[in-house]
């Protein structure tokens, strides 16, 4: 009996130890910074937000049309300025780099994030009538805040996710991510306040965010307010090298353009 009591205790006080370590660490298993790049086709915006400094990208075209890009947790957002260039040929781009990542100062959190994204949403719509704001992965989070926060024209979304709790509990089954999580990224509490249109892109074969939690994503806006696509045969990291990905995208926001 001593025995099974002893293995008891040694469990319970691994499991906890476990916790311990998920919690201290949580936002190094969240967050992959990216190192500073240059590119030759593209300015650099510094944008001061509350002791950091925001690096991003700028493409400058003219006319009142915009688009906002929140990037992936691992992502090189400066891996996107040419393909975006291309696809979205009538809007200046403002490509946002989280603190942390490829330039930008501070270190990232959810509530930085969100703050950073807004203070980017209202210089970008001092500038521009006509301002789409699109999230990929960790960024569709960053994306519905802001248009949950402010008035933008379209939402593009790309591989969503409902919450990222919700997520976390898919791949920890084992471990109270509910009491655990600092950064939670609850997008579906958001939908309700965005009233702009919204376009959300799947991965047919997505091994990191379930396709339930997208879904679920999708399900929290009113109804007949999104647009769906799933690409099929792509994974979450492989979904840029469809060539329908950005296509699908432009086709929308110009059907956007074309009815205001």
């Amino acid at each position: 009996m001593r025995s099974a009591a002893t293995l008891i205790v040694l469990v319970g006080l691994t499991y906890l130890g476990l916790c311990a370590f998920m919690f201290a660490t949580q936002r190094s298993q969240i967050y992959f910074p990216t190192p500073e790049t240059t590119h030759p086709r593209a300015q650099v915006l510094r944008l001061a937000a509350d002791g950091a400094q925001v690096k991003v990208w700028n493409v400058q075209r003219p006319g009142a049309q915009a688009l906002i890009y929140f990037g992936g947790n691992a992502e090189d957002t400066a891996g996107n300025i040419d393909d975006f260039s291309v696809a979205f040929p009538d809007h200046s781009l403002y490509i946002a780099n989280y603190r942390g990542y490829g330039g930008s100062t501070g270190r990232p959190s959810e509530r930085a994030l969100l703050a950073d994204a807004l203070a980017l949403h209202d210089h970008v719509r001092d500038r521009h009538e006509d301002v789409v704001v699109m999230g990929r992965s960790l960024g569709s989070g960053v994306a519905v805040h802001v248009a949950s926060e402010r008035a933008v024209d379209a939402l593009v979304l790309v591989t969503p996710y409902d919450s990222l709790v919700n997520v976390a509990r898919a791949h920890f089954p084992f471990l109270p991510v509910g009491l655990l999580m600092r950064d939670r990224y609850d997008s579906a509490a958001w939908a309700a306040r965005v009233t702009a249109p919204v376009f959300v892109v799947i991965a047919g074969d997505d091994q990191i965010i379930p396709r339930a939690r997208s879904e679920a994503m999708v399900e929290a806006f009113q109804a007949g307010q999104v647009r769906l696509t799933t690409i099929p045969d792509v994974g979450h990291n492989t979904l840029d090298r469809a060539p329908e990905y950005l296509q699908s995208v432009a086709a929308f926001l110009r059907e956007q353009s074309v009815k205001e």
